[in-house]
Formats: C-alpha cells, sequence, structure tokens
C-alpha cells in the first residue's frame, strides 16, 4: 500500500501537466494559424481541470505505473480543432499537431535542468529528485508515443500533412481504426520497437542540451 501512496505522489503532478499542457499547446498553435474552436471552447488554458479526462489522465497512467510496465502515456480530453479553419488546413496541421509532442519535449528539458540543478546542490529530499526523474520518463514517453505515424495519433496527423493529397485521404481514413491498432500493438509488445529508439533519441538530444549546464554545476 505504501508503494501505491508512493508511486501516486511521483508520478501525480508530471503526468498530470504532461498530458493537459500537450492538449493547452495544440490550442495555442490551431489559435495561432486560424481556428478558433478551441478558444472558444475554453481549452486554450495551462489549467489542468479543463482537459483531464478521469480515465486517460487517471486511471491508465496510474495503471501502467503500478503495473511497473516500461511505458506510460495516457490522454487528456482531445483539443477540438476544425482543421478546416486553419488558414493553409494541409500545411497548417503539421504544425497543430506537432505542438503538442514539442510541449512534452519541451517539459522533459525543464524536468531534466531540475534534475541536476537539485542533484548539484545536494538536495537532501529525495522525493524531488524522483519527481524530476518521473517528469523527464513521463514526458519522454508521451513524446513518442504521441508521435506514432498513425491517426488519430500526433504523428498521423504529421504524415497526413507531408503526404501528397490522394495519399493523405486514403491515410487519414485509418483514423476510425488508429487506437484498436495501436493497442494491439502494445498488447502484442510490438510498440516497443517504436518506443524505445525515438525516446533514446530524445533523451540524448535533451542531454546534449543539457551538458553546459551539467559542466557548470560539476
Amino acid at each position: 500500500m505504501n508503494e501505491i501512496i508512493q508511486t501516486i505522489a511521483v508520478y501525480a503532478l508530471p503526468v498530470v501537466f504532461a498530458i493537459t499542457l500537450h492538449e493547452a499547446a495544440h490550442a495555442y498553435a490551431a489559435r495561432y494559424f486560424g481556428d478558433l474552436t478551441a478558444y472558444a471552447a475554453g481549452r486554450m488554458s495551462v489549467n489542468p481541470v479543463r482537459h483531464i479526462d478521469p480515465i486517460g489522465t487517471v486511471l491508465i497512467p496510474l495503471a501502467l505505473a503500478l503495473l511497473s510496465s516500461p511505458f506510460l502515456f495516457g490522454y487528456a480530453k482531445p483539443v477540438p480543432v476544425d482543421f478546416s479553419r486553419l488558414r493553409q488546413p494541409k500545411r497548417d496541421m503539421l504544425w497543430v499537431a506537432l505542438a503538442g509532442p514539442a510541449a512534452n519535449l519541451a517539459m522533459a528539458l525543464g524536468w531534466m535542468v531540475l534534475f541536476f540543478v537539485l542533484y548539484s546542490a545536494d538536495f537532501g529530499e529525495a522525493y524531488f529528485l524522483k519527481v524530476a526523474e518521473a517528469g523527464v520518463l513521463v514526458n519522454l514517453m508521451l513524446f513518442a508515443f504521441n508521435l506514432f505515424p498513425l491517426p488519430p495519433l500526433d504523428g498521423g496527423r504529421i504524415m497526413t500533412s507531408l503526404l501528397p493529397n490522394r495519399l493523405a485521404f486514403r491515410f487519414a481514413r485509418l483514423e476510425p481504426y488508429g487506437f484498436f491498432i495501436v493497442l494491439a500493438l502494445a498488447l502484442l509488445n510490438l510498440l516497443k520497437y517504436w518506443m524505445i529508439p525515438v525516446v533514446a533519441l530524445a533523451n540524448a538530444l535533451l542531454s546534449v542540451l543539457v551538458s553546459p549546464l551539467k559542466f557548470l554545476l560539476t
């Protein structure tokens, strides 16, 4: 029971902010490129309450953490985006979709910086170091998961934007089945062949970016 409480205490804040700020980033990008749908719905906000989905934001990440799953992911209430209202729908779809994973990558960098600052300061409270580590892990996982190139994930929308129109139309028709395909890949333990290298590459990039700070602190 104590382990469950400790896991919740460590992962709660990183998971909530990773998922909700991911959605908020989509809303900000959509407004920037001309679609006010999310803004009008009150979803262009960093308030987690506006984005939390009880199952996707709380139960699924918690269950995966308690089961010691190698992959942590979840979802918030999807931000409503009317791609037809974007100034250049096919092109701007890419940037709106990319905004969410980019937010996760930025948050992972922030948590990594916090970890090294606390560690170098010989901060005595291990809890905050664990939270910072969890923040890096959760955001890298969400970054990789959402970039998987299958709609309705962000990676699928990015692919739709990049493909020629005829192929993009056919590819987009996979969207109703995308979630079930990803779920099947996860259950068959095949999703790791995407997650592991993408997480490793992202972590390597962040380590390079943080290396000057590590040098100064040590």
